[in-house]
């Protein structure tokens, strides 16, 4: 006598899997940070996630990368896998940020500013 249907088994195992890595298992992913003459690179490694499941968000001078898990890519839940908030310094220049994915590893690339672009004359309004 057949209990359980293998289609249920095969549609709830993600989720079993998910609730075994939160519940024990490791989820965290490999950040490194290499700085370079242009600017640096945010280097975020955790080959079990897929690249559609990363996000980077820049909020002021603060960057936060997390990846979250979807059974399917339309589903309106989702679980947090990880999340990595980095203070980014004042020296970086936040809106020439971009980010690729290539061969399991998420690369955030933030340039440094030109410091003749931190250096401008200011115009002085006459009030008469």
């Amino acid at each position: 006598m057949k209990l359980i249907s293998s289609k249920f088994i095969h549609s709830i195992a993600p989720q079993l899997n998910l609730l075994n890595t939160i519940g024990g298992g490791v989820a965290q992913p490999q950040l490194r940070v290499d700085q370079h003459p242009k600017g640096v690179i945010v280097r975020v490694a955790m080959p079990t996630v897929a690249a559609d499941s990363f996000r980077v968000v820049l909020n002021q001078q603060k960057l936060t990368v997390f990846g979250e898990y979807r059974h399917k890519p339309d589903d309106q839940l989702a679980a947090p896998l990880f999340v990595q908030i980095l203070d980014l310094p004042a020296n970086l220049d936040v809106a020439r940020i971009d980010a690729i994915h290539e061969g399991q590893e998420l690369r955030v690339r933030i340039p440094f500013l030109n410091p003749r672009d931190q250096q401008r004359e200011i115009d002085i309004k006459r009030n008469e």
